[in-house]
């Protein structure tokens, strides 16, 4: 029997911002976490984001959360992944019935920062200068019109364990 209530914690922010990083940050030092990248639940090849493969991914993500809920090693979930505000409400409404504590964040950055994170990561193909200007636009503007309680981090000085002990500081 839990006697506490679990954590679910949404990581949003444009691609590029530091979800990733930051939420597998946050799971190492909470402990007894899982962590979920939205994009492994969406991992086809070739990419295909359209209708069908999105839902597919927030079944994937759903089943997970359910999953990881139901481990008794398990108190807290992070999901990091870019998530409209219509995917939000599928996957917040997914989990109602469970009981998790919801923590949602959206990590944003400047436009320096994320330029010099984009350009030293050499490891991701899709880094490329077509996809910075996409990440640039969307993440001063989406964001700001989304009508979800969300709590916003600006990770721009901030290193990965800075950035997660703030995310920290707003758990309660």
């Amino acid at each position: 029997m839990v006697l506490y209530m679990k954590k679910f914690i949404i990581i949003n922010g444009s691609f590029g911002v530091g979800k990733t990083a930051v939420g597998k940050r946050l799971c190492d030092i909470l402990g007894r976490a899982a962590f979920i990248d939205g994009d492994w639940c969406l991992d086809i090849h070739p990419f295909v984001g359209n209708k069908e493969t999105k839902a597919m991914a927030i079944d994937n993500i759903l089943h997970m959360v359910r999953n990881y809920h139901a481990c008794g090693e398990c108190d807290t979930v992070v999901l990091s992944w870019i998530i409209s505000e219509n995917n939000i409400s599928k996957i917040t409404a997914g989990v109602a019935d469970l009981d998790f504590r919801l923590y949602y964040f959206v990590l944003v950055c400047d436009e320096k920062t994320l330029t010099d994170r984009w350009n030293n990561d050499t490891v991701n193909a899709w880094r490329n200068d077509e996809n910075l200007k996409i990440s640039l636009s969307s993440m001063e503007s989406d964001f700001k019109k989304r009508k979800s309680p969300y709590i916003i981090i600006d990770t721009s000085d901030l290193s990965v364990d800075e950035s997660a002990l703030k995310l920290i500081e707003k758990l309660s």
